[in-house]
């Protein structure tokens, strides 16, 4: 039993060493959404030994997909899988090609009388739709508006409805480009028809994006304004009150009884009333004597 794992050793040092100097390189490209199936040998299911395929991403971490002795073993966890044909043929079925599937593909199949290696390298064809995003955010007492157009191919146009401040910025990363503008607006300006628009060669029609503030976002700096207004006015009220209490507490309360008019002195006014009567008789005498 030892001898025989020394020789399946050996075997595949052997097989290692060959497959660095006889590896074969392809150079794929496929449309992005299609199933794909890549071929490691033309060997079938009954002659193979064991099959291998080393996936390195552009985009995240490598992983392998490989079956032996009747067992399959998946790293990628991404519906990836081996399959077979009518004719018994394996192959690495690739559902719903997208860009996160570019890579190198290294494929180590043995079988009884030999070995393949193959080293493919797939790529998309054609322009690549970017994903879009856009919000707003302050700095600096200025509204920030950004609009992002992530992951394309080629790079992505994004203009603005709105005139102000705008600075974009272009990167590129393992074949894809991100655009990423900014708009810097004066504080106070309605931002109720702020749009911005991205252009793609792999669009038909141009995208519109209507810009809200990001999520998380409140608007503290109002709140704490509003907040502090209210505090003022409280407190002034409060102190008017306190000073018109203080007032009323300082005036004299008038609680004597209010006086009654002085009584008329009848001595004084009954002379003249007679003598007002005395006159009246005289002259009443003076008139019956002349008639």
């Amino acid at each position: 039993m030892r001898h025989m794992m020394w020789i399946y050793a050996v075997l595949i040092f052997v097989l290692s060493e060959a497959r660095s100097m006889d590896t074969a390189v392809r150079h794929l490209a496929f449309n992005q959404g299609t199933e794909v199936n890549l071929t490691c040998s033309n060997k079938t299911w009954n002659e193979m030994l064991f099959v291998i395929w080393k996936i390195q991403f552009q985009t995240k971490k490598e992983c392998r997909i490989s079956f032996n002795d009747g067992t399959n073993d998946d790293s990628c966890n991404d519906g990836k899988s081996l399959r077979n044909t009518s004719s018994a043929l394996s192959y690495l079925h690739i559902p719903n090609f997208s860009d996160t599937d570019q890579g190198r593909y290294e494929c180590e199949s043995v079988y009884r009388g030999g070995n393949d290696n193959l080293a493919i390298h797939v790529a998309i064809i054609g322009p690549v739709p970017p994903s879009i995003s856009a919000w707003l955010y302050h700095k600096d007492n200025k509204m920030v508006a950004v609009c992002k157009a992530e992951r394309g191919k080629p790079a992505a146009s994004i203009s603005w409805s709105h005139m102000g401040n705008v600075s974009s910025v272009t990167n590129y990363s393992d074949g894809f480009f991100t655009v990423e503008s900014h708009l810097e607006l004066p504080e106070g300006m309605d931002t109720e028809n702020l749009s911005c628009t991205i252009r793609h060669p792999h669009w038909t029609e141009e995208r519109i994006l209507v810009l809200k503030p990001e999520k998380g976002y409140f608007p503290w700096l109002y709140v704490l304004i509003v907040v502090v207004i209210i505090v003022i006015l409280a407190g002034f009220l409060f102190l008017a009150r306190k000073k018109i209490i203080t007032l009323r507490r300082c005036q004299p309360s008038d609680t004597s009884p209010s006086k009654s008019p002085p009584a008329e002195d009848v001595e004084e006014v009954e002379p003249y009333a007679s003598y007002v009567q005395r006159v009246n008789s005289i002259y009443n005498s003076s008139a019956d004597f002349f008639t």
